[in-house]
């Protein structure tokens, strides 16, 4: 979000080769320019921390009375109005935390990267992917309503579709132009991949755990049997809800990493160089670009103000920006008005042990379920301290939609008792909670923007070149975000 965001902006004023670098290298001299920007999110920080650096005068206006915008880790004191629910504020333990936002950096970000060095934000690694953790299937099959190890049914499914590609291989049934040789040596890979014996079956190993773990003396240790094939699709198991999107998706490969404390960390550090910039809690009412320069009317504690300047950069989510009075185009307007904002949401909850790392061996990844929660985070920090917060769930979607129309309480109970199928330690270990619903929240009204192959082509352009002295940053002017609606990944 951090890359993608003020990218754009800076190539649409001319400020920055096409190329990417791993840190921006502006030219120019910005002296006796104001710039107007719409949003303290990272984007609209990164933009003035950057054209500050040329000389411009920039003003920042912000709705809430925090910087970052998604980029939000809920820590004590953290408080929030949704727009269908009361006031709630995080009672969290000091040091315990979870974003709300994004949370994981992958290594290949250059620019996030760049600015976590430049601004001395120390990271540390994310374990997102983790053969320890849980598919939970609520179903009718018989592994159904019970915990399975990823780790198993990741190396049976392997086990089984590499015997039968082998079958297919050996018996000439693969239209393919190999060669006896080349065909012996896909055969010897599947069986090495898939853990076949001689006869190319597939038969449990080690790589899917132990009943018994081996240990010293004459602990040898014994092998679970495998789940069978038609086991694990009748439980629902090879549904979309469990593909494997974290270890196949390029934008969620390892390494990743995460600010040390917390994702805010980022945005703390770039505040810390733009805060005079910003005016909290003003929020914009009407954007009006003018024959020269643009002018802008906001609210604040004081009453309706007017700011005019030469350029504005406007970073607010598109359906906040939708609601906004202004004179764009047609083409501007429509793709304001009709790009969606995906439906999603978390909690995060507090427990007074770390149960998942000390009777479970789980440390950091995602448990998966068919449910409404669709995923459990463990935290990749703080190993086998005395307390921890995980993420109960996050969703998408109609099942965000569904949860987000419950009270703060009743989403706690909700993910305590599906959680609970999964982790018996809940109910004695829970202590309190903390949810959001960001298409709930007034100043964001989504998670992120989802393009369609279609409006890549149209709307998402019509954003991507300036409107009079009015320039769009923000996670919705790039590539680097989920596009299928399910917001599993790429």
């Amino acid at each position: 979000m951090l890359a993608g965001g003020a990218y754009p902006a800076m190539l649409a004023l001319n400020l920055l080769p096409a190329a990417p670098a791993h840190a921006f290298k502006l030219e120019g001299s910005g002296k006796g320019k104001h710039i107007i920007i719409l949003g303290a999110g990272l984007a609209g920080m990164t933009v003035a921390y950057e054209l500050g650096k040329l000389g411009y005068h920039c003003t920042i206006l912000e709705a809430r009375n925090r910087a970052g915008g998604r980029c939000w880790s809920i820590r004590k004191g953290a408080s929030e109005t949704e727009t269908t629910n009361s006031h709630q504020t995080a009672n969290f333990d000091n040091g315990l935390y979870f974003n709300a936002g994004p949370s994981r950096i992958p290594h290949h970000h250059e620019l996030t990267m760049q600015y976590c060095k430049e601004l001395g934000v120390p990271l540390e690694v994310y374990n997102n992917v983790n053969e320890s953790t849980y598919y939970y299937s609520e179903g009718n099959g018989s592994l159904s309503n019970q915990k399975v190890r990823a780790r198993e049914v990741h190396n049976d499914m392997r086990g089984y579709m590499s015997e039968l590609l082998a079958k297919a291989v050996d018996q000439g049934q693969v239209d393919t132009s190999l060669s006896s040789e080349d065909a012996a040596k896909v055969i010897e890979y599947l069986r090495a991949e898939g853990g076949l014996d001689i006869d190319k079956l597939y038969k449990a190993s080690a790589r899917r755990g132990y009943l018994e773990a081996p240990g010293a003396g004459n602990k040898v240790g014994s092998v679970a049997d495998p789940h069978k094939l038609a086991d694990i699709i009748q439980s629902g198991l090879l549904d979309p809800d469990f593909y494997n999107v974290a270890e196949y998706t390029y934008e969620l490969q390892m390494t990743m990493f995460q600010a040390v404390g917390g994702m805010d960390k980022i945005a703390q550090a770039l505040e810390k160089q733009v805060g005079k910039s910003i005016k909290f809690g003003a929020e914009v009412t009407e954007v009006q670009n003018q024959p020269e320069g643009v002018k802008i009317i906001y609210k604040d504690k004081k009453g309706t103000q007017e700011l005019t300047g030469d350029l504005c950069v406007c970073t607010l989510p598109l359906p906040v920006l939708s609601n906004i009075n202004h004179n764009f185009s047609s083409d501007v307007s429509r793709a304001i008005d009709f790009v969606p904002y995906i439906q999603t949401g978390k909690i995060g909850l507090q427990f007074k042990r770390r149960f998942w790392e000390e009777d479970e061996h789980i440390f950091g990844g995602i448990t998966h379920t068919n449910n409404e929660l669709t995923q459990i985070f463990y935290p990749s920090n703080d190993y086998l301290s005395k307390k921890g917060a995980l993420i109960g769930y996050y969703n998408f979607n109609e099942k965000a939609k569904a949860v987000g129309e419950l009270s703060y309480k009743e989403r706690e109970q909700l993910a305590l008792q599906k959680g609970g199928m999964i982790h018996p330690q809940y109910p004695k270990e829970f202590e309190n909670s903390f949810s959001v619903s960001w298409h709930k929240l007034p100043h964001s009204l989504g998670g992120w923007a989802v393009y369609s192959s279609d409006d890549r082509n149209t709307h998402y352009q019509a954003l991507q070149k300036p409107e009079g002295q009015v320039y769009f940053a923000g996670e919705h002017m790039t590539y680097l975000t989920f596009n299928r609606l399910d917001g599993r990944g790429l």
